[in-house]
This record gives structure tokens, C-alpha cells and sequence, in this order.
């Protein structure tokens, strides 16, 4: 599982996938989320502005990313 740190309290689920590099743009990101190609804590998430915080767990291609 790849550890994500994180400076704030929380990060909206769009700006996540950017600052961890899966998507390299805002628009990327927006097609993976509306796409429903990404998991929060296990189910699929189409909330662009989902707050995520310390201990979520995002899910992407098979690829798990933990909040920290």
C-alpha cells in the first residue's frame, strides 16, 4: 500500500489524485472520478469534491493509497 502524506486536515478527492500523482491534471482526474475508476475506503466514489482525511483509502487500478 502506497502512503500519502498529506499537510492539511483534509483534501478534496480530485486534488488528491493529482498531489499523489495518479492524474496529472484536474480534468484527468474528473474523468477517473466520473468514470467510476476510483474507490473510497472500498466503494466507488463520483464526488469530485469528496473530503478525504488521515486514514481514507483510495483505490485506482488496482493500486491502494493511504492517507497519512
Amino acid at each position: 500500500m502506497n502512503k500519502v502524506k498529506i499537510d492539511t486536515e483534509n483534501i478534496k478527492l480530485d486534488a488528491f489524485l493529482k498531489w499523489a500523482g495518479i492524474a496529472s491534471s484536474g480534468s484527468e482526474a474528473k474523468f477517473y472520478i466520473q468514470d467510476g475508476l476510483v474507490k473510497v475506503n472500498q466503494e466507488i466514489c463520483i464526488q469530485r469534491g469528496k473530503k478525504l482525511k488521515i486514514g481514507d483509502v483510495i483505490t485506482f487500478d488496482d493500486s491502494d493509497y493511504e492517507i497519512i
